[in-house]
């Protein structure tokens, strides 16, 4: 294992729609160590969104437990936390502030937000005027400056052109060298395969196979195509 866990003891959770009976998330518990980029895998409707929902604090578990050692940026929905009456400016100044940045430390990583972002002066403007893979850029600029520990990417980045796709798995790869940890869910064998150390594969809410991403798509491969 790594140095001290960063999202540990992840235990035994529970989560329940509240108009529903079924358990979205049932019996979860696993650990996940500082640095490692691990992917969440399983068809929709398994509860991957769901588990990181919990794990980043914007839902809570029915029952069990979820400790963190770090920070949490998480990029879980389209646009989720900005405001679209406010400009592209006020939303990279706030969204960064909620995040736990200093305004002073916000306004000096504002320029290299707004760049990798690549919206130019749409930047000025309301969000309301934006497409949404224009939100989308921004969003995941956001998020990947503001220096979190932890990195939560639901599958948002499939939103957009290809070269901006690039441009996110590269900026991924940073956050791994400076020892981020990435907890991520995609559809794609090749990005999971490429970029994460770990898979865990998720099945009617409940943890099917935890381990080497490799090993993990495997086993979800064969079950699928017996499906």
């Amino acid at each position: 294992m790594g140095p001290k866990l960063v999202r540990d003891h992840i235990r035994d959770l529970f989560r329940t729609p509240a108009d529903q009976r079924f358990y979205a998330v049932r019996n979860v518990s696993f650990n996940v160590a500082r640095g490692e980029r691990v992917a969440l895998v399983g068809r929709n409707g398994a509860g991957k969104s769901t588990l990181l929902s919990l794990i980043a604090g914007l839902a809570t578990p029915d029952s069990g437990a979820i400790r963190v050692n770090g920070r949490i940026a998480a990029l879980m929905e389209l646009g989720a936390g900005f405001h679209y009456d406010l400009t592209g400016t006020e939303n990279v100044l706030l969204n960064a502030s909620l995040l736990g940045l200093s305004r002073k430390r916000a306004r000096e990583l504002y320029p290299a937000i707004v760049e990798f972002s690549g919206i130019g002066e749409f930047i000025h403007e309301p969000l309301r005027t934006y497409s949404s893979g224009m939100v989308m850029r921004l969003a995941f600029s956001v998020a990947s400056h503001v220096e979190a520990d932890i990195l939560i990417v639901d599958e948002v980045i499939a939103v957009g052109d290809q070269q901006f796709h690039e441009k996110c798995i590269e900026k991924l790869r940073e956050q791994h060298r400076e020892g981020r940890t990435l907890l991520f869910v995609s559809h794609s064998p090749g990005v999971v395969l490429e970029f994460c150390d770990r898979a865990i594969w998720l099945d009617h809410g409940e943890v099917m196979a935890d381990g080497p991403a490799s090993q993990v798509l495997s086993v979800y491969s064969g079950h699928s195509a017996g499906v």
